[in-house]
């Protein structure tokens, strides 16, 4: 049986619509910046904390986008599932990889669908969600 851990992922994307992805040390898979919530933290409050810690930037709360849960296989941790709470945001500032974070990277969501160093997540869900797409679909629907 695996096991379950909650985690709060922030969608950041700069003004080209570009997403920013995030590679933790001693990984190879790029993620959204986030991670796990800690004891009385609500996901949004874990997501702005996260991001702030990892990237350096400061996101408003008012303007978090909440884009629901999602849960699926963990990218790093064999044998566990998670159940992220997504949230969406702009960034307007430079992001510098901090705390855990080795890589940070900008990429175009239809680049970064077709790499095969994407997290579950960001290939199940996020990505297509951008692209318009069902997960799996080739071409986006109109």
């Amino acid at each position: 049986m695996p096991d379950f851990l909650t985690v709060a992922a922030v969608r950041l994307l700069d003004d080209d619509g570009r997403i920013l992805l995030a590679r933790k040390r001693g990984t190879s898979t790029f993620m959204q910046p986030g991670g796990k919530l800690e004891p009385g933290e609500s996901p949004a409050q874990a997501a702005i904390r996260e991001v702030r810690e990892e990237t350096g930037i400061d996101l408003d709360p008012d303007l978090l986008e909440d884009l629901g849960v999602w849960t699926g296989p963990a990218a790093n941790e064999a044998d566990t599932e998670i159940v992220a709470h997504l949230f969406g945001a702009s960034v307007r500032g430079v992001p510098r990889a901090a705390a855990e974070l080795e890589e940070l990277l900008w990429a175009r969501p239809a680049d970064a669908l077709l790499r095969p160093d994407i997290a579950p997540l960001l290939r199940e869900h996020v990505l297509p969600r951008l692209l318009g797409r069902a997960a799996g679909d080739r071409a986006p629907r109109f």
